[in-house]
């Protein structure tokens, strides 16, 4: 399978690429949430089944705040409510896997600095259970590093990782295999290869959810991020694959942009073009659904062409 890999691309130029598309965004939802104080509910995950039930983990926080709660949610008379006796989890952007069957609940943690005053650090933590109620804590990822995820090969579990600093810059992905997940660990985390070529390094992104396609490639939808000139930021879905098989890896495509989503408010007005990827619920028919948190204070579904497909035809 030859994946196409060409030279590094701006977020200019892939937003050049996707106008030239032309892709329709349909069945445009704003997810409406309740029971939260009045709070925002944004970058979701996709639903998940546990329990027999279709569950939704969000990321809850006042506006002026960037202390939030990840709560879990089912659907009552098409609101989203939260779901009793569930945990609450003291993380941001939560996101969801199975690993051997086994539920894989996960989210950034903040805490405060240990040199700057008035400063956060944060890092990826992970809980692990067989469904929601059993979620236990079982691995702490590097400080300053978002956005690392799991995904079940079967054969062995991908990690994707996203240093910053020296390594990373303002954020790269980097992809590496483990044979369980007892084999997860910070020094294999950290020096973990970066994929090449994917970022400038004036701008960023990260994975956000990893999906194994039928012919074995690994589909990782994610977010590109650039600054303007006004300081303003600009993140975009995107998606790319990697065969796991070889370490090959495609270009960054994106797969949405923010008006094409329904208009709403924003938590500052520098976050007024964001679209964080949630997560992607693919169908039968072509298309997919993609949850996704828009501007850092609400969380809308849209349908698009399934992102994956071509691929799975390589």
């Amino acid at each position: 399978m030859k994946l196409l890999k060409n030279a590094v691309k701006t977020c200019e130029q892939l937003l050049m690429e996707y106008a030239m598309k032309d892709v329709s965004v349909t069945n445009i939802q704003k997810l409406t949430f309740t029971g939260v104080d009045h709070k925002d509910v944004y970058n979701i995950t996709a639903p998940f089944q546990d329990e027999g039930e279709w569950v939704i983990a969000g990321r809850v926080e006042s506006r002026d705040s960037e202390h939030s709660d990840v709560v879990f949610f089912v659907e009552r008379d098409g609101q989203w409510v939260p779901r009793e006796g569930a945990p609450t989890l003291e993380l941001q952007d939560p996101f969801f896997t199975k690993i051997n069957g086994e539920l894989i609940v996960g989210g950034v943690q903040i805490y405060p600095h240990p040199v700057k005053a008035d400063a956060l650090m944060w890092r990826t933590v992970f809980y692990r259970g067989k469904n929601i109620a059993s979620l236990e804590p079982f691995f702490k990822g590097p400080d300053g590093m978002k956005d690392l995820r799991l995904v079940d090969l079967k054969d062995s579990i991908g990690v994707l990782t996203r240093p910053q600093g020296d390594k990373g810059g303002r954020g790269k992905i980097g992809f590496t295999r483990i044979a369980s997940l007892e084999a997860l660990s910070i020094p294999l985390i950290e020096e973990t290869p970066l994929l090449d070529g994917q970022f400038v390094d004036e701008e960023w992104g990260g994975a956000n959810e990893a999906h194994l396609l039928k012919n074995g490639l690994l589909g990782v939808l994610g977010h590109i991020a650039s600054f303007d000139d006004s300081g303003d930021r600009h993140y975009y879905p995107m998606v790319f694959a990697i065969d796991p098989a070889t370490g090959e890896y495609s270009d960054i495509q994106l797969i949405a942009v923010r008006n094409q989503f329904l208009p709403g408010v924003a938590k500052r007005p520098d976050l007024e073009d964001v679209v964080f990827s949630g997560g992607l619920v693919r169908h039968e028919d072509g298309t997919a659904n993609i949850y996704a948190g828009i501007s850092d204070a609400e969380a809308q579904r849209a349908t698009i062409p399934d992102p994956f497909a071509q691929f799975e035809i390589l």
